[in-house]
């Protein structure tokens, strides 16, 4: 037990540890003066999705980092953590109220500002898109990290500098600006991967949040309930993460898998074109499962398709299929 408390007392010392008080008066929107939260909450949650969505639309790394930073979204999230920690139910509720509110706000913003889009083709280019509408387990992880740091940054008074940072690390507002935007130019299905990456970190932030929380103590501070059923909470909490992580984790390993037979199908080409005079092999395009290279020669002509082929055949599972595109809207199956 020793043990267990000089390490609780390492990460949050007690010369350093905020009050329940303090952290629920920082992120319950519902408590002191209300007014003034819920309006600075409104005022910069809006703001912050229009300068979100600009960025994206303008592919803008900068600007976007700029819209993490003035987004107030996190809190009512980290808020949700605290609330199960302390037993308070009417916390949590109020919180996810809020969180939601925050994210009809920022999708209807996107859906205003999609008609400002030239074609739905232009968004397939765009960085900024493209960046979250494929999330991976990695993704995951990182927002777990971050978590950490702004359940840290939140309940240690020595580290509230350190707050700018994590709003910066943790994606939530240009998620949903991307959802709006894509939905506005009938992408459903990157629409759905932006807002799956959104919910990814909503729930790795209450996590998160909770476990810091945990950690330093406020579930046996006096105004916490001693009713509460946590271990219910906590339970489907995690389940959320499993349900969340699985897809994630299943993006990862195709995404994995679909490069590194890129590479193996455009090796394959280059030494199978390499007695071609000009021959030359450009990038490989994924259909689902079907992968479609496009390769120019000098006088348009190719080798024996059977070569290539067979030398596909030992490297590429059965249900990968492979065209070769030859120019002028001329596709070969390779297999």
């Amino acid at each position: 037990m020793a043990t267990v408390s000089g390490i609780l007392g390492t990460l949050v010392p007690p010369s350093q540890r905020q009050t329940a008080a303090d952290v629920t008066e920082a992120l319950d929107l519902g408590s002191g003066d209300r007014v003034g939260k819920r309006s600075g909450f409104l005022i910069m949650l809006t703001l912050a999705g229009i300068v979100a969505i600009a960025g994206v639309l303008t592919d803008s790394t900068a600007t976007v980092i700029g819209a993490m930073i003035i987004a107030p979204l996190g809190t009512p999230i980290l808020a949700i953590g605290l609330g199960i920690v302390t037993g308070h139910l009417s916390l949590v509720v109020r919180s996810i109220l809020w969180v939601l509110g925050g994210v009809a706000i920022v999708i209807v913003l996107g859906l205003f500002f999609s008609m400002f889009v030239a074609t739905p083709q232009s968004l397939e280019s765009n960085s900024q898109v493209l960046g979250r509408t494929s999330p991976s387990f990695m993704d995951l992880v990182a927002a777990l990290a971050t978590g950490f740091a702004g359940g840290f940054a939140m309940c240690r008074k020595d580290l509230s500098a350190v707050l700018p940072g994590v709003a910066i690390a943790i994606s939530l507002v240009p998620p949903l600006g991307v959802v709006g935007v894509c939905a506005g130019q009938g992408l459903w299905a990157d629409a759905a991967g932006a807002l799956w990456l959104f919910l990814s970190n909503v729930v790795a932030l209450v996590i998160a949040g909770s476990i810091v929380f945990t950690l330093a103590g406020y579930a046996r501070e006096p105004g916490s309930s001693r009713v509460a059923n946590r271990r219910r909470a906590y339970l489907i909490v995690s389940a959320l993460m499993v349900v969340i992580a699985i897809p994630l984790a299943v993006n990862s390993v195709v995404s994995i898998a679909l490069a590194r037979w890129s590479v193996t199908i455009q090796q394959a080409t280059t030494d199978w074109l390499a007695d071609e005079a000009g021959a030359r092999v450009y990038g490989v395009d994924w259909s689902g499962a079907n992968a479609t290279v496009e390769i120019t020669t000098e006088d348009g002509s190719t080798p024996s398709i059977e070569a290539l082929r067979t030398s596909l055949a030992g490297v590429l599972p059965g249900v990968v299929g492979v065209y070769i595109d030859v120019g002028q809207g001329t596709e070969i199956k390779i297999r």
